[in-house]
């Protein structure tokens, strides 16, 4: 193998201290022109590409980055209506601050640890811990703070931000139960990795993803207190993706009764539902009342306009970014609540 070429080298070569060689790369005023020319003729002669940054980050203790961890695939930044503005805040909150963003894939288990472990961060923000007790070994092995962007996890030693999901999705039953709906039916995401179709509330119950099993049990308490059966209300489990909404429409809109009442745990399950509807003829919200979850810009601009749970995903973001660059000593949960915004998706059924 070739021989790497180092600092030491370059500064032996060229009979001068390393320090001096140092100066020429890092402080090139310090040293006589007439030097730092004759260093850097050897440095190329040899191949020296120069001081590594990483060992002068590490050395000066800080890097003003922060690492982002997600288990999705990182296009889920970019697709995913909520993961975009939750990144937008974290971005916004960073550029105030001067600070980077890194990237972190968790998806390939065998490359996990490296990715974590050779992040120039100065602490992570993880997306999604439920099931990820590895993914928190590792950040702690770095001794670097953490932050969970979601409540699931019951460990109370973990930093985390999140929403009482129970009480948005008791709100969301509510109203469409209120307008005089009796028939529904849940548009999930997931309650497990890679599956979709029916679920029932075995399922449910036995979810490695909290927030969807909060939800369940949100609407179900909101159904159950207006009299409604919720044993007779259906639970079509999605990935959040498109593809599954489509399957989940032809499922549920196939049945001797279809709902009037569509309750989608995101709004980009709503936004699918609502085109499948559309597309078939079916008026929203006078054949069909359809409400999300999450509140993202484009909920206001959808045809109809969606009725949707809102949750407060910048200033969900803005703490994140405080959590690990301003106050990385913080621990503890923080819970934000969310609000019911009623728009045009949602009405009373047909009489």
């Amino acid at each position: 193998m070739d021989k790497v070429i180092r600092l030491a080298d370059v500064a032996k070569a060229a009979g001068v201290s390393q320090g001096t060689a140092s100066n020429v790369f890092n402080r090139p005023r310090l040293v006589r022109p007439e030097v730092r020319e004759r260093v850097e003729a050897i440095a190329a002669s040899l191949g020296y590409r120069g001081p590594d940054p990483k060992g002068r980050l590490l050395r000066a203790g800080k890097v003003n980055a922060l690492g982002i961890v997600t288990a999705e695939p990182l296009s889920y930044f970019f697709e995913d209506p909520f993961a975009r503005l939750m990144m937008a805040a974290i971005s916004k909150a960073c550029d105030e601050r001067g600070a980077g963003i890194a990237l972190v894939s968790a998806m390939n288990e065998q490359k996990l640890a490296w990715n974590v472990q050779s992040a120039l961060v100065d602490g992570f923000i993880l997306f999604c811990i439920d099931e990820g007790p590895r993914l928190v070994e590792l950040t702690r092995e770095r001794q670097l703070p953490f932050v969970a962007l979601h409540l699931g996890t019951r460990d109370e030693g973990i930093a985390a931000i999140g929403v009482d999901n129970f009480a948005g999705a008791k709100a969301a039953a509510d109203h469409l139960a209120s307008l005089g709906h009796r028939r529904f039916a849940i548009l999930s995401m997931p309650f497990a990795d890679d599956r979709t179709g029916p679920a029932t509330m075995r399922e449910v119950d036995a979810a490695i993803y909290s927030s969807s099993r909060d939800r369940v049990l949100g609407y179900f308490a909101a159904l159950a207190e207006h009299g409604i059966d919720t044993a007779a209300v259906p639970i079509f489990e999605t990935q959040n993706e498109e593809a599954d909404v489509e399957k989940a429409m032809a499922w549920l809109f196939t049945a001797p009764s279809p709902p009037t009442a569509l309750l989608a745990m995101s709004d980009r399950i709503a936004f699918a539902a609502l085109e499948w509807l559309q597309q078939r003829g079916l008026s929203v919200p006078e054949d069909v009342s359809v409400i999300g979850f999450d509140g993202v810009p484009e909920s206001a601009f959808s045809e109809p306009p969606l009725t949707t749970i809102a949750q407060p995903i910048a200033a969900m973001g803005q703490l994140a970014v405080e959590m690990i660059l301003d106050t990385p000593e913080e621990t503890g949960r923080r819970q934000f609540s969310t609000e019911l915004m009623v728009r045009g998706s949602t009405a009373p059924p047909k009489p």
